[in-house]
């Protein structure tokens, strides 16, 4: 790979929001996409192509490459890269999958929420085979091969090898506004700090995000989640940064200096404001059924982490195992429906 290669040859895993939206639109600049999919979900796909909506305008892909056999897919092409776009509670079944493949396997992007993703896939198949991305931008899945970009922001690139500067060149020629980090940490953890606002909490509240920031018992768990979060970054030398189109350093201030009084409405002005109606995902995954949940990636990273350095996370671990435990049936979902104040109250006497 050398940047004189004008354009990628990319296996993308998963076609869901994140996958769809940053392939789809790599695929219409001009860079060679397929998708590996589900046996039941490829065939839907390949007939269905893609279609992007933004705002007014709609982007439709009628062609594209779609299977269901990575062993298919690996012997009929060479691929520059894999753009892995799943779950993080996935990741583990991933690696099994493309353990037996390990020597025909190019360099693997991960644009999965978390912070230990690239660690597992490091593990397994190398150091120099892992670019660390995340994406900014807040796209919801419609139906299969159908997504809306909701709230356009960008791709934050890890530049730590030749072919993520490559990347990186062809995500800003496909029209995304990509910033370059050259601390994967830094970048997966400021993200992380993004996905814990007001996510858990919406699931276990069945409440929406304005909701939740407007009550004072839950607000000042989503201000004490965070302020955990960052003690253990502190511990570990990781630093705050800032986003694509998303002011995290700000954020983080508010949180660590202002009193909870202040910074409440500003976070209901930015945050709450900013998602609307829209709820989170880990909400979105409860409702549907999902017997799997990346609360266990978002604020049971934290705790893990901590656990590691011998700090306490009680906070993150308490929305941890409550959301698990909802989800499991341990716990009647009414027991925190709309009881900001009970929520707090029994993260308090852990």
């Amino acid at each position: 790979m050398t940047q004189s290669m004008s354009k990628l040859s990319i296996l993308t895993i998963g076609a869901g929001a994140i996958g769809s939206y940053v392939s789809g639109r790599l695929l219409a600049s001009g860079n060679e996409v397929t998708f590996l999919e589900k046996a039941e979900v490829a065939p839907v796909l390949a007939q269905k192509g893609l279609t992007i909506h933004r705002e007014n305008q709609m982007v439709r892909i009628e062609s594209i490459e779609v299977t269901s056999s990575l062993h298919q897919a690996l012997a009929t092409k060479t691929y520059d890269l894999i753009l892995v776009a799943i779950k993080a509670y996935d990741t583990p079944t991933l690696i099994k999958t493309l353990l037996p493949y390990k020597d025909q396997l190019p360099p693997i992007l991960s644009l999965q929420n978390g912070v230990e993703n690239e660690a597992l896939f490091r593990s397994a198949f190398g150091d120099n085979h892992v670019i660390a991305g995340t994406v900014t931008s807040a796209i919801a899945w419609k139906q299969i091969g159908e997504i809306t970009i909701e709230k356009e922001r960008g791709i934050g690139i890890a530049i730590e090898c030749e072919l993520a500067r490559h990347l990186s060149n062809a995500l800003q020629q496909a029209g995304f506004n990509v910033k370059n980090y050259t601390r994967p940490e830094d970048m997966k953890w400021s993200k992380l700090i993004t996905n814990q606002l007001v996510n858990a909490s919406c699931a276990i509240l069945d409440m929406p995000p304005v909701a939740v920031l407007s009550h004072p018992a839950s607000f000042r768990l989503e201000m004490l989640q965070i302020r955990e979060t960052l003690r253990v970054m502190e511990a570990y030398g990781i630093k705050v940064v800032d986003l694509p189109a998303t002011p995290v350093r700000f954020l983080v201030w508010a949180i660590r200096v202002l009193p909870f009084w202040i910074s409440q409405p500003l976070f209901i002005y930015f945050i709450g404001k900013g998602r609307g109606k829209k709820m989170p995902s880990l909400y979105l995954d409860f409702v549907a059924g999902r017997q799997q949940s990346e609360v266990d990636a978002l604020n049971g990273a934290v705790v893990r982490f901590g656990e590691q350095a011998s700090l306490s996370t009680p906070v993150n671990r308490f929305l941890t195992q409550t959301l698990l435990d909802l989800i499991q049936g341990k716990i009647p979902r009414s027991t925190y429906e709309h009881s900001p104040h009970n929520l707090l109250q029994n993260c308090l006497l852990q």
